[in-house]
């Protein structure tokens, strides 16, 4: 195993060339590889197409990875190739790194990465939201930690089920004034509380609808 290598290297003798960089430069940095080696990337939103003539596959660990560092072991992560010999490189390569790899289509891929950019970073939104309206009454963020954790575990067990609260009750007038309060001390949230509020409340509906 050799690298990392740099920019505009060749990854001349080697069997494997796995690219960690920007989606943009995926295509440029690919083009500048030598023909030989099997070539991938790492990019969820990627198609497999800038790695073209290569042949090709995409590893994309399904975790959320900040400055602080990430541990992989037991995450699920996102494998496609462009031949038999490229999807077993890359199940191989996510099975030492302690992944769980399951295949996604290129056609696919959009709306896997968008599924992911929701379950994480709108939730990172989300959250935000409600300690900064919490922080107005005087309550710390980490006060909402444990109900943040219960609500996950509740949604992994039961999905949709897990909704609770006074939207799932039919209780139009704490919801009222629960916007009231967001008006008074958030008002540029406002808009954000109304869509919320609108996609809970059809999902409420939705879950109680019987079976077909």
């Amino acid at each position: 195993m050799r690298g990392p290598l740099r920019r505009g290297a060749s990854g001349h003798g080697a069997d494997i060339v796995l690219l960690a960089v920007p989606d943009s430069e995926i295509a440029t940095a690919a083009a500048s590889l030598a023909h030989g080696p099997v070539v991938g990337h790492v990019s969820g939103a990627t198609t497999l197409a800038p790695l073209a003539p290569h042949e090709a596959f995409g590893l994309h660990p399904l975790m959320t990875v900040t400055a602080g560092g990430v541990e992989l072991a037991g995450a699920p992560a996102a494998i496609a190739a462009t031949s038999a010999q490229a999807l077993t490189t890359a199940r191989r390569l996510a099975e030492l790194l302690g992944l769980r790899p399951f295949e996604i289509h290129d056609a696919d891929r959009a709306a896997y990465h968008a599924a992911a950019s929701i379950a994480s970073n709108f939730l990172v939104t989300l959250e935000t939201f409600a300690a900064d309206l919490a922080e107005t009454a005087g309550v710390p963020r980490d006060s909402l930690v444990p109900l943040v954790r219960a609500t996950v575990a509740n949604w992994q067990a039961s999905g949709a089920a897990a909704l609770t609260g006074p939207i799932a009750r039919g209780d139009d007038e704490t919801v009222a004034r629960q916007r009231a309060a967001v008006a008074e001390r958030l008002p540029d949230r406002v808009p954000l509380f109304d869509a919320l509020a609108g996609a809970t409340r059809e999902l409420a509906r939705a879950s109680a609808e019987p079976a077909a």
